[in-house]
Formats: structure tokens, C-alpha cells, sequence
């Protein structure tokens, strides 16, 4: 039996005309949690939450909420009926009602006149601009108060579209913290669609990356980053160094030394060949040309950005085709065309080959 707030899709099916937009999408948000669908523009990701919502039908597959079917091809619930909030990009307030009247627009007139709205108001932190109009508030202070206009009812699940994107850089990373806190102390589950990765994987619990219109990988935040299915993932989820491996026995030969393979994987006492991903951030970068183990090259970049550093180094006498990315703290920030021997740390995963990028 389904908890409250469990979300189930599978083999969801949604397309417009001739084009498909959504292929076979299987999605699992666990009840409370705040679940993040990342992919580029063009992905599917709006198109998946208004199904989710009820705007749009699905043409096959199964949506459901609360162990409820809210759609499977045949039977559908009318949005109004699901009990799901929704916070489109802009957060699309009424500009004709200042805020109170935008926060309470979806309760009862015995509702509106009582202490809900001012609770969401306070809860929000907008109490003391309640009687200010929308255009005289700044962005976050608009997402603000639709979010509070989409909390109003107790939604069983809150579905966020890009809702940070029209902020500016410091204001967002302000914003989001703000908002995760929130919906964490409200236990309200959430799914969060987003094409920023710094943003999945610092908020949500789970994140599902979603390409071409299919979810190619669901999981947590580090078993993404840190086993990514692809090496196109890899790359889309931070800089990554991919590199030519033997695989044998839950290792990997590298030209950076061995590596362990992350969960133990390849245990076959036979090689094979393989590729596997290493973080900038796991390379260690030492100056000079010493005899020990390590691969030699040369700085040919210093990005520097106060708390690190990313260094791209020419490898010298070595099969990769490709500078190294290393991420070093920002007090050892090497100058470029210094020699230097690199090596690396913790363990790797092997992934399908193709380009990062």
C-alpha cells in the first residue's frame, strides 16, 4: 500500500502530433522527499510535470498519487481533483490581487478570512509586504508568495518548474536554499524539474536525469555524480576526466596508477578493456619532475576562482588525447607551464564510451 505523497509513474507515454516527447518514463518520489528531474532544454521536463498535473493526458503508461491512478490512458483525474500543487516559471501571480489575496485565491471565503493566510504569509516571510502588489515585489519575493499560493491548499505533492531560472545568480542560490528549507519543514513531497546540475544535486534527495525523453538514471545526488551510466552523463554532470582502463578483479589500470572500480565492479579475474571517470577533484597535482608514481605533464591553464583552482594539464607521453581537468584549493594554484606529476584518489566507475560532451 502507497504512503501519502508517494508518486509512481511508469512507462509513461506522451507525445504531440508525430513527435514523442515522453518515451516509456519511469519515475519513483518518495514520499516528503524533494525529488529533482534534471535534463537540457527541450528534454521533456515541463511536458512530464504537466501530466503529472493533469494538463496534459497521457497516451499510455500510469501515473499515480498516493497508491490513487490518476492517469493510465484510460482513467484520468481533472487537475483540480488530485490534490497537486504547481509553481510554473515565473510563478505567475495575479497582478490585479496583491499578495494576500494571491496566496489565499485558491481557499474558501471562510478560509481567506481566517488565520491560514496570514500563516503561509508568515511561514514565507512575506507578513509585512501582504498588501503589496506583485510588480512591487523583487523576484524571490514573487516565488515566494506563489509558493505559498501553491502550499495553501495541502497539496499531497508540489511540482516546482524551473522556478529559481529568472533569478540572478546571488539571489537564487538565496532563494533555493530558502525554499528547500521550507518544504523540508512541511514534509511536503516534492518534484523539482531543473537544467541546472548545481542545483539537483545540492537540493534533492533524488535526482532522475531525464534525455531525450526518457529517464536514463535515477538515484542520490552522489551515486549520480559518483556512477553515472554514460560517459555523456558524465560530462554533463560536472568536468570529468575520462580514461582508458584494464578492468580486472574491481580494479582499474589507469595511466594514473590503479584505481579501485566503485562498488567492486568487473570482479572477473579476466581483463577487459574499458573506460572509466575521474572527478577533477580527485587528481592530485604535485610540481616538479620526481621519480615517483604519477603521470607527467604540464600546466597549460590556471582557471583560478578564490576558494580553488582548475588546472588543465598536457600530459606528456601518454595515449590521452585530452588535457587532464584537476581541481586543486586555491593556494595551490600553479603557474601555467609548470612540469608537474599528477596521480589520483578513491575509486572510479567504468561507464559506456561516447563523448562527454
Amino acid at each position: 500500500m502507497s504512503q501519502t505523497g508517494a508518486l509512481e509513474v511508469a512507462d509513461l507515454w506522451k507525445g504531440y502530433s508525430s513527435t514523442e516527447v515522453l518515451r516509456s518514463v519511469d519515475l519513483d518520489v518518495a514520499p516528503g522527499s524533494l525529488s529533482a528531474v534534471l535534463g537540457l532544454s527541450g528534454c521533456g521536463k515541463t511536458t512530464l510535470l504537466r501530466v503529472i498535473a493533469g494538463f496534459e493526458r497521457a497516451q499510455r503508461g500510469r501515473v499515480a498519487l498516493s497508491g490513487q491512478v490518476l492517469d493510465d490512458g484510460r482513467n484520468y483525474i481533472a487537475p483540480e481533483r488530485r490534490g497537486i500543487g504547481y509553481v510554473p516559471q515565473e510563478g505567475a501571480l495575479f497582478p490585479h490581487l496583491d499578495v494576500r489575496a494571491n496566496v489565499g485565491f485558491g481557499l474558501s471565503r471562510a478560509e481567506r478570512r481566517g488565520a491560514t493566510v496570514g500563516e503561509l504569509l508568515e511561514m514565507v516571510g512575506l507578513s509585512a509586504l501582504a498588501r503589496r502588489m506583485p510588480h512591487e515585489l523583487s523576484g524571490g519575493e514573487q516565488q515566494r508568495a506563489a509558493l505559498a499560493r501553491a502550499l495553501a491548499r495541502r497539496p499531497a505533492l508540489l511540482l516546482l518548474d524551473e522556478p529559481f531560472s529568472s533569478l540572478d545568480a546571488t539571489l537564487r542560490g538565496a532563494v533555493r536554499e530558502e525554499v528547500s528549507a521550507l518544504l523540508r519543514r512541511q514534509g511536503t513531497t516534492t518534484v523539482l524539474v531543473t537544467h541546472d546540475q548545481e542545483e539537483a544535486l545540492s537540493l534533492a534527495d533524488s535526482v532522475a536525469v531525464l534525455r531525450d525523453g526518457t529517464i536514463i538514471q535515477q538515484g542520490s545526488p552522489a551515486d549520480i555524480y559518483g556512477a553515472p551510466t554514460d560517459a555523456r552523463l558524465a560530462g554533463f554532470l560536472g568536468e570529468a576526466n575520462l580514461m582508458e582502463a584494464v578492468l580486472e578483479n574491481g580494479q582499474a589500470r589507469t595511466s594514473l596508477g590503479t584505481l579501485e572500480l566503485r562498488g567492486g565492479a568487473s570482479r572477473a579475474p579476466s581483463s577487459v578493456q574499458g573506460i572509466v571517470v575521474v572527478r577533477p577533484e580527485q587528481l592530485r597535482v604535485r610540481a616538479g619532475t620526481d621519480g615517483g608514481e604519477g603521470l607527467r605533464g604540464r600546466v597549460e591553464q590556471c582557471r583560478y576562482y578564490g576558494h580553488d583552482a582548475l588546472l588543465s594539464i598536457h600530459p606528456e607521453d601518454s595515449p590521452l588525447a585530452s588535457p587532464l581537468l584537476a581541481r586543486v584549493h586555491g593556494e595551490e594554484a600553479l603557474a601555467v607551464g609548470t612540469d608537474v606529476v599528477v596521480t589520483a584518489t578513491g575509486t572510479v566507475s567504468a561507464v559506456d564510451g561516447g563523448a562527454s560532451r
